[in-house]
């Protein structure tokens, strides 16, 4: 067939469908273009979810007609003076995004600048520009897109419903206005989910209210603040507290320069660096700020340009990760808030059926008489206490037998009052401890809490001197597929660094010499063969570690005081005490929470004494 050029038209909505492939793709070039103009307000409507209109007025700086009339040419901008394709400090070109909409649609623009007598109009439909015209407008500019890919129907066919629609016009614009507070955004329209977000003051405390508007009121109170900087990378924003996940990851926002990405790289370091406190089916809440410089970074990988490259794709994942640890680490024992709120509304839900519960009188008895259903854990060495408290026994140095506390036995003293935790008062259930403090009631699990305390000793304890290792005083045997069994013997020196020793005992079988000392006493057989089955899947020692972590994680909840253990009240405060200096401690290792917080106003409220 002869060789020929296409008709420009044609290359026109060519360049659409590669990047205007639904209304909230154009919504979002619309917007762009209008923060990339100075806008300080931004007004989006759209109908039939932006098929019929999308209609997008701000107060930026507007155009003159010289400029309106290039805007819509192919191949025109402002937007890069240099001529520097490694230097992009906006968000998108105003000359492309303009003719490709134009191609496949009715476009109206009207726009004036603010020392101009009065506006200018033009009309481009089907591709085809029309004449400019004088028009009354305001400063800024009004873009009105009328019957959306009119011109290529195919492409309507592969729309989804209005609703749809709609719904990615409003996550994207909620992307757009968390990544710049300060300027006020709009959205109305049928099935959009509208609002009006006014514009906040910049600084910290305006992007924590955008969050709070964009996220659920609850997301301040149980934010941690994220700031970290690294050769010339610097990431800064608010993450949810570990406890504070969602069921999608459309809680987790970032961006790059101020441009909201779904950048697979940053994705996977925030889940690497929650992978640890969150559960596997679970999401992180948080908004990040990738900052660097532009020829740091290359936007024009993505068509849509919602993933990125960065120079050093490395660096910026470690900075990440390390960073959002950091935090974690540092907010220690904190849960969220919301535990007690729906603790909270299970009572009255409760109470509000059939005029409320049937309470029994409790009938103790003068003397407690049990014995513990299993012996207590040896953890040797565990001496937890607060930096502002005298020394006191470790919460593991108790023998077997205890009973549990009773509120009348002890006063609680002031300082336990006045801890975070609290003063513990009560084991109910033989599972969960009732502690007291001066603001409310604090509810723990025992089991979660005392699993999550053993697992945070042994990787510091990994991190600090390497796992100590116990001889075993006969050593195990473990019947392994001859594979496996080879492939644990080749990675002998690897496994001995992380405390465990083996050796060969025949064709498919391991004798384990040595096992980390906080283990000893656990499942070594599951042990070894969930060492064995990390080697097969991954077979590298980086790999291998990050799955041991995950076998640690496990063996701390099998090693971990158990519900219906009963406690001793010295026990429980030792628990507590030890929580509270603890990073991480707010969840077990599988990401639920250790205890819940019940202020003494709420319970008042549920009481009507308020």
């Amino acid at each position: 067939m002869t060789v020929r050029r296409l008709d420009p038209v044609l290359v026109d909505r060519i360049a659409a469908g590669e990047v205007i492939e639904r209304p909230a793709a154009a919504v979002k070039e619309l917007v762009e273009n209008a923060i990339d103009a100075g806008a300080r307000a931004i007004a989006v409507t759209i109908a039939a979810g932006g098929r019929e209109l999308i209609r997008v007025v701000d107060d930026g700086a507007g155009m003159t007609p010289d400029d309106l009339a290039l805007a819509v040419e192919r191949h025109a901008t402002s937007k890069l003076p240099d001529g520097d394709l490694f230097a992009i400090q906006s968000l998108g070109f105003r000359g492309e995004a303009l003719p490709s909409i134009g191609s496949v649609a009715r476009l109206l623009i009207e726009t004036r600048r603010r020392d101009a007598a009065q506006g200018v109009g033009l009309v481009v439909e089907a591709g085809e520009k029309g004449v400019l015209r004088p028009v009354a407008a305001a400063p800024g500019t009004r873009i009105e897109v009328s019957d959306l890919f009119i011109f290529t129907p195919a492409r309507l066919k592969f729309l989804k419903s209005d609703r749809a629609e709609a719904q990615a016009v409003t996550e994207m614009l909620r992307r757009l206005a968390i990544a710049h507070p300060e300027i006020r955004f709009s959205l109305s329209g049928e099935y959009a989910g509208a609002f009006d977000w006014p514009a906040e003051p910049i600084g910290e405390e305006g992007l924590l209210r955008r969050l709070a508007r964009a996220l659920g009121r609850d997301f301040p109170e149980n934010a941690l603040r994220i700031e970290a900087e690294r050769e010339g990378f610097r990431i800064s924003g608010f993450a949810g507290l570990p406890t504070f996940h969602r069921g999608t990851s459309a809680g987790v926002h970032l961006s790059v320069n101020g441009r909201p990405v779904r950048d697979k790289l940053l994705l996977s370091a925030v889940r690497g660096a929650y992978a640890d406190v969150v559960p596997s089916d679970r999401h992180p809440v948080l908004f990040l700020d990738v900052g660097c410089e532009p020829r740091a970074v290359d936007v024009n990988v993505h068509p849509a340009k919602s993933e990125v490259r960065f120079r050093d794709p490395a660096l910026v994942r470690g900075l990440v990760v390390s960073g959002l640890k950091a935090a974690l680490a540092a907010a220690g024992h904190r849960a969220t808030t919301t535990g007690g709120a729906r603790t909270l509304d299970a009572f009255r839900a409760v109470f509000s059926a059939g005029g409320g519960p049937s309470i029994p009188r409790p009938a103790f008895p003068a003397t407690p008489a049990w014995q513990a259903s299993e012996p207590w854990p040896d953890a040797s060495g565990w001496q937890p206490s607060h930096p502002a408290a005298p020394a006191q026994s470790g919460f593991s140095d108790f023998a077997a037998s205890s009973a549990d506390a009773r509120a009348h036995l002890a006063e609680p003293s002031a300082d336990a009052l006045d801890r975070p935790l609290g003063a513990a008062r009560a084991q109910l259930h033989e599972t969960y401890i009732v502690a007291q403090t001066r603001e409310g009631v604090v509810i723990v699990d025992q089991h979660a809490a005392h699993e999550r305390l053993v697992y945070e000793r042994l990787k510091a304890e990994r991190a600090r001197n390497g796992i100590a290792r116990q001889p075993l005083l006969l050593p195990e045997v473990v019947e392994l597929g001859p594979v496996d069994a080879d492939r644990l013997i080749a990675a002998g020196s690897e496994l001995e660094s992380l405390g465990l020793v083996l050796e060969s005992f025949g064709p498919g079988a391991v004798l384990v010499r040595e096992a980390p000392s906080q283990l000893a006493g656990g499942n070594l057989q599951r042990l070894v063969r969930d060492v064995a089955d990390a080697l097969a899947e991954h077979g590298t020692a980086g790999s291998l570690e990050r799955r041991l972590d995950h076998v640690l994680a496990t063996m701390a909840c099998h090693n971990s005081v158990r519900a219906g253990r009963r406690l001793r009240p010295e026990e429980m405060d030792a628990l507590l005490r030890e929580m509270e200096v603890t990073p991480n401690s707010g969840q077990c290792n599988h990401g639920r929470p250790t205890y819940v917080e019940l202020k003494l106003a709420d319970i008042e409220r549920l009481f009507g004494r308020r």
